[in-house]
């Protein structure tokens, strides 16, 4: 069942109260500064450059490295002007090979739907696992929900595709899937799934019946499976006939990153809010996460209260909320050589036009300690991945459907 837990006293939330409660450190204010050299990018701890990796891509949505060298990298498709199909295309000795990755099952491409992330089984040297999340169509094409296919990666193609996953999310509308997948150490595979773009309605009563809030289905929530699609038997939720049980956590409303600290095998995600109420989240077993009841966001473009309150009993607040909305995308927690005193901080996408950013956030025992605002306003930035070389790759992408490259943070030498 959902928790409806005692909101009183209501707190609405004005789009003035807002801003007077935006986080910030010192350390924000002087995360960059200009240099000599204009190839130079300095930053609190590490001065670094940008490098172009590789060109040409469509809408690029994830990555994956090989051990080869070779790099995985999912388009998300496009319909309109600019169309192009969803596809895996393969980088290799930093060129894009023409021709995509064969094998991918029929895929719901447009608005933010499309093929989407793709991650390697964590014992993918032996078994060639592959793991890709996409907009799957239904049988007339009239609604659409999020998917996660496993194939073998051999010779360059897919083979041996099966379903593990298939989100009981299904929807006309085109937007927030979610989609991001991550394994943790014990070899369980953790999947956002989005709110589906499913509007707020104005009541307290109303936003409580929203499908955020209700464990009947997958809208806005991360699920926890084991490799092969099972529901592990200590889900939260696994034996409530009132829960599906592959639901590990709920009340989001689109999970765009998803990491796991390989350290404390914590579990972040952030999360695309309204105006002013993008998210920083630990992810905790059967935890609510509040969407559409709390939150700190506003109705887009008017700035009016949209949430009752921003917090209530029962319902976890983020670690961070960025204001203004940086349009979160991917995330890392990085973990390399190349940075060592980045180790353990959680690199944030943002996809946002005007405020769009490389968020550093650090974090002590699950709290917020600060951020470090890099490249404002440079790129749109939607995939994310620590190489093997340990540089931090970034997906550019354009909302024109112009094809745009990959780029990696390098040390200043």
């Amino acid at each position: 069942m959902t928790v409806r837990s005692l909101v009183a006293p209501l707190l609405l939330v004005t789009a003035a109260s807002l801003f007077s409660g935006c986080q910030g450190t010192p350390e924000e204010s002087a995360a960059q500064t200009s240099s000599a050299d204009n190839n130079v990018i300095q930053s609190v701890h590490h001065d670094f450059r940008i490098e172009t990796f590789a060109e040409g891509f469509q809408h690029p949505w994830g990555m994956a490295f090989l051990p080869s060298g070779d790099v995985l990298v999912t388009e998300r498709g496009r319909t309109g002007e600019n169309e192009g199909p969803g596809a895996l295309r393969i980088v290799r000795d930093g060129e894009l090979l023409p021709d995509p990755v064969p094998g991918l099952p029929e895929i719901r491409v447009g608005g933010q739907g499309g093929l989407l992330d793709v991650v390697l089984h964590p014992e993918f040297e032996s078994n060639r696992l592959v793991y890709l999340s996409y907009s799957k169509p239904g049988d007339d094409g009239a609604e659409g929900t999020t998917a996660v296919i496993r194939g073998r990666f051999e010779n360059d193609q897919l083979q041996d595709v099966e379903e593990v996953f298939e989100a009981e999310a299904w929807t006309s509308g085109r937007g927030h899937y979610g989609s991001r997948i991550a394994f943790d150490g014990d070899g369980y595979m953790f999947v956002t799934i989005g709110d589906r773009q499913v509007n707020p309605s104005g009541t307290l009563e109303e936003q409580w019946n929203h499908p955020s809030q209700d464990l009947t289905n997958h809208f806005g929530t991360v699920i926890r499976l084991h490799d092969d699609g099972r529901v592990p038997e200590d889900n939260p939720f696994t034996g409530d006939e009132d829960a599906l049980p592959e639901i590990w956590s709920y009340g989001h409303r689109n999970p765009q990153g998803l990491a796991i600290h390989h350290e404390t095998g914590e579990i972040w995600s952030n999360e695309h809010g309204p105006q002013g109420g993008d998210e920083l989240n630990l992810i905790r077993p059967g935890v609510n996460y509040g969407w559409p009841v709390i939150g700190y966001g506003v109705n887009y473009g008017e700035g009016t209260p949209l949430h009752h309150t921003v917090s209530a009993e029962g319902l976890e607040r983020p670690v961070h909320h960025w204001l203004p909305s940086i349009a979160p995308g991917d995330m890392i927690i990085y973990r390399g050589d190349k940075f060592p005193e980045w180790r353990g901080s959680i690199f944030n996408a943002g996809l946002s036009g005007r405020f769009g950013e490389l968020s550093r956030v650090t974090t002590e025992d699950g709290e917020f300690v600060s951020q470090e605002r890099m490249l404002p306003g440079e790129y749109r930035i939607r995939g994310m991945e620590e190489g093997l070389d340990g540089y931090i790759y970034l997906a550019t992408d354009n909302s024109n459907g112009e094809l745009t490259p990959i780029v990696r943070l390098v040390p200043a030498r």
